[in-house]
């Protein structure tokens, strides 16, 4: 999603202005998101499968970054919006895990800063712990109706995904990320970072919304989004570029 929260129409792949903060070294992908954009939510899940069928597991790592929606637009997520992006955006790749809203209203997430916070919090372990991380906190969202918003969720999470919990929330305890994560989104707010999600490659290109053209039919939260065009083989180019 961009900051009007709606989804660009083309990945860009152009040239990156500020090299030193948006070109990582080769082997690396920097990914701007937000955990609760459905968008970013197929990028990750495509970056981590086609990964894996290239046997880049261990070639190419993923260095999570914020686009916090909340903070861009004044506002928290509204659920109508992403509910009305889970059949339209999840028809592209249900393997991505997808369901509406399961739990009461009062449980949905209020913010989605928290995980986020957490995730870069989690790189003291690893980019790879990292990685786990924001994936399960994403299908904690997207399939399985989790209110990631709260520290219980989050550290829970991190358990299933064999990171060391406690580590973790003594991070969380001590705020030791929340000066990058709101450095992060100071770039997110920026002309250099389009949407959510918003890729940057080690050969200085950068796509936002890989392979997905959409429109929305009326405003966001409103509306929902139309899905004209879908490319998911482009995953291999990127993957295997950034390849160290």
């Amino acid at each position: 999603m961009t900051s009007s929260m709606t989804a660009p129409t083309t990945e860009s792949g152009r040239n990156v202005g500020s090299s030193s903060q948006l070109t990582p070294p080769p082997g690396t992908i920097i990914i701007y998101s937000d955990l609760w954009c459905s968008f970013a939510h197929l990028a990750v899940h495509r970056l981590h499968t086609t990964r894996h069928k290239l046997g880049l597991d261990t070639t190419v790592s993923f260095d999570h970054r914020a686009f916090p929606l909340e903070l861009i637009n004044g506002a928290s997520s509204p659920r109508p919006g992403t509910d009305s992006e889970v059949a339209a955006i999840g028809r592209l790749d249900p393997d991505a895990g997808w369901r509406l809203w399961q739990g009461p209203d009062w449980a949905y997430p209020s913010t989605s800063l928290p995980a986020l916070e957490a995730v870069q919090a989690a790189k003291e372990q690893g980019l790879a712990a990292s990685e786990a991380l924001d994936r399960g906190l994403r299908r904690a969202f997207w399939m399985e109706s989790r209110n990631i918003s709260l520290r219980p969720v989050i550290l829970a999470v991190a358990a299933e995904t064999d990171l060391d919990a406690a580590a973790l929330a003594a991070a969380l305890d001590d705020g030791r990320a929340r000066r990058q994560l709101m450095n992060q989104y100071l770039i997110a707010a920026s002309d250099a970072v389009t949407c959510s999600p918003h890729l940057f490659l080690p050969d200085a290109t950068n796509h936002a919304n890989p392979g997905v053209q959409v429109r929305y039919t009326g405003e966001y939260g409103v509306g929902y989004p139309i899905a004209t065009g879908d490319d998911p083989t482009i995953y291999e180019a990127l993957l295997t570029r950034s390849a160290a």
